[in-house]
């Protein structure tokens, strides 16, 4: 594979935005795996949630 220096044209027209994208992405799908487990929990019959720190949540 041969390199070769972009021009500066080359280079102006570069637009970043990559990253952004990614991490919308990726924060839409924390988010719907979040409700997921919040749905799944809240809609047993009965439970336990241990969260660090000291909390504890249980339902019946």
């Amino acid at each position: 594979m041969k390199y070769r220096e972009l021009t500066l044209k080359e280079c102006k027209s570069i637009q970043p935005g990559e990253v952004i994208t990614v991490t919308a992405v990726m924060a839409i799908i924390v988010a719907a795996l979040m409700a997921v487990v919040i749905y799944r929990l809240f809609r047993a019959g009965k439970g336990t949630v241990a969260v660090p720190g000291g909390w504890k949540f249980d339902w019946k």
